[in-house]
Order: structure tokens, then C-alpha cells, then sequence
């Protein structure tokens, strides 16, 4: 674990993306899954997810994040999911982005497997962040 003790707090932000790809029937059959509503379900899976990073990711840093969310969008060809992490801290929350959208699509798989077990998580990338030494990133 690097150690962030001389390092000054900054409000930093990071939002992270994954797709969960699956067949067009399957799409339509979300409203009425059997499990109940995945994208519901999904989005409180990448909240709580974000705020157990450190406990999931081994040497990865507490955080006490003062914003969570995550977004989810029904597509022709499946589901898009935007996490976006605040804090103020003296390390960086990509980690927390990325959890959430992981456990997010994970989440969805699992609540839609029943319906095809062919579906996959593609596409998880942390999309930009902010704050902290090295300055801001925005995926080209």
C-alpha cells in the first residue's frame, strides 16, 4: 500500500463505464424479468460495491466517499452503465468507479442469466477523473 500521509486532501471525482451486451429478446424481457427489476437492483449492487472497494481490491486505500451513483441505459443491445465517485482525499477514487460499474453489470448478468447465459461484460474503462498530483484524465 503507498503511503498517502504527507499527501494533501483534494476533491477528486472519477467515473468508470461498462456495457453488458446481450441478445434483443433478452433486452425486451427486462421489464418483466423473473428476479425482478436488474437495473434497480444493479444500480444499489455498484453503490454498495463502491464503497467496499478496499475490502474487495487488496492494498487499495479507505475512502470515505462523499458521492455515489450509478447510472444504467437500456440500449438495443443491452445495458450501459455510468458510475461516477466523489471525495475529498489524499488518493484517488478511479478504484471506486471502476468497482461499482463492475458489480453493476455483474448484478445485471446474474439477475438475467436465466435468460441467456451467452451475455457479456464488456467495455469496463475508467472514463475520466479528477484531482489529485497527476492532474485530470478524460478517455479520448
Amino acid at each position: 500500500m503507498v503511503d498517502v500521509t504527507e499527501k494533501r486532501d483534494t476533491h477528486r471525482t472519477a467515473r468508470a463505464h461498462a456495457f453488458v451486451k446481450m441478445r434483443p429478446d433478452v433486452v425486451a424481457k427486462l421489464p418483466e424479468n423473473p428476479k425482478g427489476n436488474p437495473l434497480d437492483i444493479a444500480r444499489v449492487a455498484g453503490i454498495c460495491a463502491a464503497k467496499k472497494t478496499s475490502e474487495i481490491i487488496p492494498l487499495c486505500h479507505s475512502l470515505l466517499l462523499t458521492h455515489v451513483n450509478v447510472e444504467l441505459t437500456v440500449e438495443a443491445a443491452g445495458v450501459r452503465i455510468v458510475s461516477s465517485v466523489a471525495t475529498t482525499a489524499p488518493t484517488g477514487v478511479e478504484m471506486e468507479a471502476l468497482t461499482a460499474a463492475a458489480a453493476a453489470a455483474l448484478t445485471v448478468y446474474d439477475m438475467t442469466k436465466a435468460l441467456d447465459k451467452g451475455i457479456e461484460i464488456q467495455d469496463l474503462y475508467l472514463l475520466e477523473k479528477t484531482g489529485g498530483k497527476s492532474g485530470d484524465y478524460l478517455r479520448p
